[in-house]
């Protein structure tokens, strides 16, 4: 059995896809005590501990989010073959996750609109002072504006 939930490279997953990610491997390995689940991706792959780390804290081998991602790392550390989760949009929807699976946190299928974008104080990368911004916004994985240059 092959199930592909695949998402684009540097991208962290929606929350709706680790939730069928975390639910097909926990009926598949409850399904039988012979199955196994094998986890393969063609980018990065910090991509996988995101998937590792959620599923940890979904079938309660770890208690709480930063206690899946510690021990995913540990578990990198001692047989480097798996990028630790170290992109910041990825630690932060492990934590999401958490979030829905403690209640604490709720999905929201209401559309959401971006209004405009604020921001306070302006970062001082340039020499002179000041920087200039670019924002690209997507919809469904998909770019729906591109800010000038």
């Amino acid at each position: 059995q092959v199930l592909d939930f695949g998402w684009p490279d540097l991208h962290t997953p929606a929350l709706e896809k680790i939730c069928s990610i975390c639910k097909a491997m926990d009926t598949w390995l409850n399904a039988g005590a012979h199955n196994v689940v094998v986890l393969h991706n063609k980018g990065n792959r910090g991509r996988l501990g995101v998937v590792v780390a959620a599923y940890m804290h979904y079938s309660n081998i770890s208690a709480s989010a930063d206690q899946a991602l510690d021990r995913f790392a540990m578990k990198r550390f001692y047989e480097d073959k798996v990028v630790p989760v170290g992109q910041p949009s990825q630690r932060r929807y492990i934590h999401y996750f958490s979030g829905l699976l403690s209640g604490s946190i709720k999905m929201n299928n209401k559309p959401l609109f971006l209004h405009h974008v604020i921001m306070h104080g302006i970062p001082n990368f340039e020499s002179k002072g000041g920087c200039r911004p670019f924002l690209k916004i997507y919809q469904a994985m998909q770019p729906v504006y591109t800010s000038g240059i």
